[in-house]
């Protein structure tokens, strides 16, 4: 069931949403070469509990997942781009990471991601990371009242074809509220004025992210680790965004 958020539910998911803003903004600010991701994990622990925050990732039991997800931030390493599981591994000179996190705070949720490079940026790298993010800003753009749910998917795939870049439509964007995944999946591929029609009030995860040359992916042994499956490199850029009759309200923008 899809449902509309009054604009005082809102404000409430922006208290969670400026959180995992900064959040995210520290992780970025911190990972440089030789830190470990575990340290990572530890570092977003802290923050979360420190807060009086839930992490929406600890105990997360999907179908396609192997057990309870027992991190609270997924990061991803150079051609892993979602669900990557913290472990024990330390950041190398040019290595791209993406981190995203999901937490509640009195009972609402937020949700976004962001790609940073540690040390050295190789001009690809830096590419595809660009290209996430416009076509992000493209999603935003499209999430307002009047339009439809295809109109938010064929933003994000316009920008994509524009870069030259593949997409998956497995993974997505998502509803989000009082549970980090709410009814509506958002793909990132679509045709304009197609499905649902956007209403104020409606609550989105909207998360464009790319490999450079393929749209299928692989999994880890650990069940969770989603790769490229030509080991080429990724990015992830994700939002919480609302849809308010003023227009699109992003509610994790960072500093």
């Amino acid at each position: 069931m899809i449902e509309l958020k009054t604009p005082a539910e809102i404000e409430r998911m922006a208290v969670a949403g400026r959180f995992v803003g900064e959040v995210l903004t520290e992780i970025g600010r911190i990972a440089d070469v030789g830190v470990n991701l575990l340290d990572l994990e530890q570092h977003a622990r802290g923050m979360i509990k420190r807060r009086g925050a839930l992490s929406c990732y600890w105990d997360y039991a999907p179908s396609f997942g192997k057990g309870p997800f027992r991190n609270v931030i997924c990061l991803s390493v150079n051609d892993a781009v979602l669900h990557g599981l913290p472990h024990d591994y330390l950041l190398r000179d040019g290595d791209v990471l993406s981190a995203d996190l999901a937490v509640t705070i009195d009972g609402w949720s937020a949700d976004s991601a962001r790609t940073v490079i540690v040390g050295t940026a190789a001009g690809e790298d830096l590419r595809i990371i660009r290209a996430t993010e416009e076509a992000l800003e493209a999603a935003v753009e499209a999430a307002r009242p009047g339009n439809r749910l295809g109109d938010i998917s064929a933003a994000i795939w316009t920008v994509a074809r524009d870069y030259g870049y593949p997409v998956n439509t497995e993974f997505g964007g998502h509803g989000i509220g009082r549970t980090m995944h709410e009814d509506l999946h958002v793909p990132n591929k679509g045709k304009a004025g197609r499905g649902l029609k956007l209403r104020p009030g409606l609550t989105l995860a909207l998360e464009p992210w790319f490999a450079r040359t393929t749209d299928r992916i692989v999994f880890d042994a650990d069940g969770w680790t989603i790769r490229s499956a030509d080991g080429s490199r990724t990015a992830h850029s994700e939002h919480t965004v609302a849809v308010t009759e003023d227009g699109p309200l992003v509610l994790t923008r960072r500093e």
